[in-house]
């Protein structure tokens, strides 16, 4: 596999290798490391590198194919989660006995949910695009920071109190939500 290599020397100890684009692997070195022992390390980390490399060469692809969701369609998913997601934060605010402020519902391009520290609370539309469960453990995770406003270990055991298979849909959204937002940004 064929790619273009930039190499960034800095104050830092250790090399780092970095891919964001296809075909082009970003070295980062520490000013004092030869370019012999830079490519050196490269062939040493080939498989990872083209590894990365075949990753990115498929979602770009998978993006090629993503129907892009209109602005009419967008509005629509904002009625239709108005209607949906209510119920459910009034019924998860139940089971851990938190309140909670306005509800707001909002086409982001970088997050499925938020908390304010008054208690209001923002769903993305696109939830209505994941499956029911997914959507549910956003509003959980939402909701459990009315109780710890972080991500710290007593947060998690929070979230995993009510939704004891979280895990999964977290993964979930961190394998498909990119796929979600590119289609709507695609149309903006």
């Amino acid at each position: 596999m064929e790619y273009t290599t930039k190499i960034i020397k800095s104050d830092r100890r250790s090399l780092g290798f970095e891919i964001k684009e296809r075909g082009v692997l970003i070295v980062r070195a520490p000013y004092g490391m030869s370019k012999v022992d830079i490519f050196d390390a490269i062939k040493r980390h080939e498989s990872w590198i083209v590894k990365h490399m075949l990753s990115i060469e498929q979602k770009e692809e998978q993006r090629k194919n993503v129907k892009k969701i209109s602005n009419e369609e967008l509005h629509k998913m904002a009625d239709k989660a108005l209607e949906v997601i209510p119920p459910k934060v009034e019924y998860y605010a139940a089971i851990l006995g938190v309140t909670y402020g306005r509800i707001t519902i909002k086409n982001q391009k970088t997050i499925w949910g938020s908390c304010s520290s008054k208690g209001n609370l923002n769903f993305n539309c696109l939830l209505m695009l994941t499956p029911e469960q997914v959507m549910e453990y956003v509003v959980v995770h939402e909701l459990c920071h009315r109780l710890e406003m972080n991500h710290s270990k007593r947060f998690w055991n929070l979230v995993e109190q009510v939704m004891p298979d979280y895990k999964i849909y977290k993964k979930w959204l961190k394998e498909n939500g990119n796929h979600l937002i590119f289609a709507m940004t695609g149309c903006n």
